[in-house]
């Protein structure tokens, strides 16, 4: 297994809002784990529920018995809600914060997948497959029929999440189940790369046969900022099925 990750500030934002953990090793009952979270709120309530909210994930996870895969991750990812939401009602200047969350997990042949909010999960071989779905207004729009896919990339609303840690006391989180061939790819992402560089762009970049998983993450970001930078990236590339291991 070859993993790549890497967060980056952007062209325009302050502060780093965006939170990855990888793991090739155990957590806990789980044989590895991968997580990217995008963070919101005022000051740095932002970055704190990011991260607060990865490191309870890692940490519930840890504790955890089950050895089902995707109670583990539910247990996880509802405990790290619950933890969001007391520490804004304990601390003023964290009021109102949340943060999106994906989660994936590699058992043998197949990746087990979480998300709330619209940090994505990809799959990429020949070409670049969303296994995610963003929980956002204008995605709701596009459901819908209201606007088509190339009109949501440039909707003034696209940043408005539906679901998210910390919005409500119980989560509403989506689970997918994917299995891996050899070759595949997987990308996980917060919007601030999603955003700036379209699909056909990332696939282009990720399958370079003369490249390192290094060289594509490194391109990921440095595309997204050439395109603007409007927000924080986050992005974890995972290959699944070789035997050494990079990390940036």
């Amino acid at each position: 297994m070859r993993i790549y990750s890497a967060t980056d500030v952007g062209q325009k934002r302050k502060m780093n809002q965006d939170y990855v953990f990888v793991s090739q090793e155990p957590v806990g009952n789980l044989p590895n784990l991968f997580a990217v979270a995008d963070g919101m709120g005022g000051h740095n309530a932002g970055d704190y529920a990011s991260a607060h909210a990865v490191q309870t994930l890692v940490s519930q996870i840890q504790a955890d018995a089950d050895f089902n895969p995707i109670k583990v991750i539910r247990h996880a990812i509802e405990a790290a809600n619950t933890e969001i939401i007391d520490q804004a009602q304990r601390d003023e200047g964290l009021r109102g914060m949340g943060t999106t969350m994906v989660v994936a997990t590699i058992v043998g042949n197949y990746a087990y997948v979480a998300n709330v909010g619209d940090s994505r999960l990809y799959v990429v071989q020949g070409q670049i497959r969303q296994v995610t779905r963003d929980h956002s207004l204008v995605q709701e729009m596009v459901r819908l029929g209201e606007i088509n896919a190339e009109e949501a990339r440039n909707h003034p609303d696209k940043n408005i999440i539906t679901r998210a840690l910390g919005a409500e006391k119980t989560v509403d989180v989506d689970f997918f189940d994917l299995k891996l061939e050899p070759g595949n790819t997987i990308l996980m992402c917060s919007d601030g790369l999603s955003n700036m560089v379209e699909d056909r762009k990332m696939e282009e970049i990720i399958t370079n046969p003369d490249k390192d998983i290094t060289w594509k993450g490194d391109t990921l970001i440095r595309e997204a900022n050439q395109n603007g930078g409007k927000d924080n990236i986050a992005v974890i590339l995972i290959e699944p099925f070789t035997n050494e291991v990079e990390t940036c």
